[in-house]
């Protein structure tokens, strides 16, 4: 009688469990806490990041104290890790450890590189500082003014690891502001060579991110095509998801990881499919708000397609406008 006891703690599904063992594990309800607040703090700490910095007066920052967009910043890379991996835990699959904790720490990584050069070039922007091309050019200019004046030098050099933290593009020319790649400074006084443009960006910060996504969709399948639906909350939720991962892909210029990422979990519906495996509701409200995205990127992409403007400052193969951009060159241009 013992022995029947324990039964059920020895039979217990180990920790890589296969996709069979998984099914019998249930399905998860709809997650509507942490979907809700996954995208609202991604509407007001990424998208309205700079917006606060626009909004806030500059006299309640000064340089030698973190700005509001700083804030901003920490708290995004404080509460978006937390919240993926309370996502991760609810899966119904157990999905492997290392994997996930990798993945937030490289994502750590990435998200807090681009807060340190989101915060030099804040900085940089209110010390006097001119954007300037890649390549140097020989010519004076006024150093940092953190409590000291104005030093003879060329032109700052930065090194061109961007593509670590966020990515280096030629489209960072269409960003409010000073476009130049905004990580390690270095003052050299030695002519540089005309950098390329067209470099791709290393999505570092997002490669991570779409990792944790599409591992936690694997884990959404559920032997009973009853139960492959989806809440009116999620569709109303889906909306505003959808529209945030729309601004995610094209301010980022990620729509390669993007697209990669939503083949990916196509090819994996499918394949469950044959198994008679079908989505749950957290796996239908994932997929179909890249969907939406999709959708968006597409008709953002045809209603700026013949804009000459825009066509200069993309001239890649993968024509994909920023939001900003064109913010900044048909909106904030007429003001």
């Amino acid at each position: 009688m013992g022995g029947e006891g324990l039964t059920p703690s020895v039979c217990s599904f180990p920790r890589h469990s296969s996709v069979k063992a998984d099914e019998a594990a249930g399905t998860a309800p709809f997650h509507l806490d942490l979907w809700f607040y996954l995208t609202l703090q991604n509407w007001v700490l990424d998208f309205g990041r700079p917006i606060a910095m626009l909004v806030f007066p500059l006299e309640w920052f000064p340089l030698n104290k973190p700005s509001v967009g700083d804030y901003f910043h920490m708290a995004y890379n404080i509460i978006t890790p937390f919240l993926l991996l309370k996502l991760i835990e609810r899966s119904p699959r157990t999905l492997p450890r290392s994997m996930i904790y990798v993945s937030i720490i490289t994502f750590i990584m990435g998200a807090s590189i681009h807060l340190v050069g989101d915060s030099v070039n804040h900085r940089l922007i209110f010390s006097g500082q001119e954007p300037w091309h890649l390549q140097a050019q020989p010519q004076e200019t006024p150093g940092p003014s953190w409590g000291q004046s104005s030093v003879p030098g060329r032109r700052i050099n930065w090194g061109q690891w961007e593509g670590v933290g966020r990515g280096l593009t030629a489209s960072d020319r269409a960003r409010p502001g000073p476009w130049w790649p905004h990580s390690w400074v270095s003052w050299d006084l030695r002519p540089l060579p005309p950098q390329p443009c067209w470099l791709h960006p290393f999505p570092g910060q997002y490669i991570p991110f779409f990792l944790i996504l599409f591992m936690y969709f694997s884990g959404c399948f559920t032997p009973t095509k009853a139960e492959s639906s989806m809440p009116g909350a999620a569709l109303l939720l889906g909306v505003p998801s959808g529209l945030y991962y729309w601004y995610l892909v094209t301010e980022g210029q990620i729509f390669i990881l993007f697209i990669f990422t939503f083949f990916a979990m196509l090819a994996l519906v499918l394949h469950q499919k044959r198994k008679r495996l079908f989505l749950d509701s957290n796996g239908l409200f994932l997929l179909y708000s890249f969907v939406l995205t999709l959708l968006l990127v597409a008709l953002w992409v045809a209603w700026l397609w013949n804009d000459p403007v825009l066509r200069k400052k993309y001239p890649g193969v993968i024509y994909v406008p920023e939001p900003w951009a064109f913010y900044t060159l048909h909106v904030s241009s007429q003001h």
